[in-house]
């Protein structure tokens, strides 16, 4: 019976894009959240709200691998988090999209030669596909026609778009995104979710959005969890 019930959970660790069981994750000595259990499955969307401080960026930096996990079982993309190391951290980040406020791109280059540059650094040598794979992500979130425009000549909202397509560029199973409205103005916002929501539901890709806008919720409602009193705790 206990051996059919831990090839049961491990199954389930394997189907599920995100699953950590009774995680406690530190800062130092002091925990900052404690006993956490976190499923998303494949094509799952979630938002993760809390005040500042509540712990949202201290469990974000544990899905993709910055800060580590020393008590519990975490999993993602495949991944044991606490087995990472040098060799294996770089092949787990290539399985995660990230998309922040700050939108961290090269303001005087290119829209290609921001999105060729993240294909290179993660090892692809093929000028044709690199030139392929650019177009189709960019076609994916609506920016055919933009690759040889500059950074600095893109609205916000076009910018964060950008990331988006750079996020997708290694057909990511899972992508983080951290206030990404948090610079828009609400009607860009709504594109940006929309955006976000219509590549879940057409590519599969599971997607965690840390938001304090709630009128996003509400317009675009998913599972909703709550950082408080160093718990993440679902939302009814």
């Amino acid at each position: 019976m206990e051996k059919s019930l831990s090839l049961h959970k491990n199954l389930l660790e394997k189907q599920a894009v995100i699953s950590f069981s009774n995680v406690d994750l530190f800062q130092g000595e002091k925990v900052v959240l404690k006993d956490i259990s976190f499923t998303l499955y494949p094509a799952e969307a979630c938002y993760l709200i809390g005040r500042s401080g509540s712990g949202k960026t201290t469990f974000l930096k544990a899905i993709y691998g910055s800060l580590p996990v020393h008590k519990g079982a975490a999993y993602v993309a495949g991944f044991d988090l606490q087995q990472l190391n040098p060799t294996t951290l770089p092949l787990f980040r290539r399985k995660l999209g990230m998309v922040f406020q700050n939108f961290l791109l090269f303001e005087d280059w290119t829209v290609r030669r921001n999105l060729a540059y993240i294909l290179e650094a993660t090892g692809w040598k093929e000028r044709p596909r690199i030139t392929a794979r650019v177009m189709q992500v960019l076609e994916m979130v609506g920016l055919t026609g933009y690759e040889e425009k500059r950074i600095t000549a893109l609205s916000g909202g076009e910018q964060q778009r950008v990331v988006i397509a750079r996020a997708l560029l290694n057909q990511p199973p899972l992508i983080i995104a951290d206030e990404p409205t948090g610079n828009l103005d609400p009607d860009t916002s709504d594109e940006i979710l929309y955006l976000l929501n219509r590549l879940s539901r057409e590519f599969g890709t599971s997607i965690v959005i840390a938001t304090h806008d709630y009128r996003l919720i509400k317009k675009f409602p998913a599972r909703v969890y709550k950082c408080d009193d160093h718990r993440i705790l679902e939302v009814d």
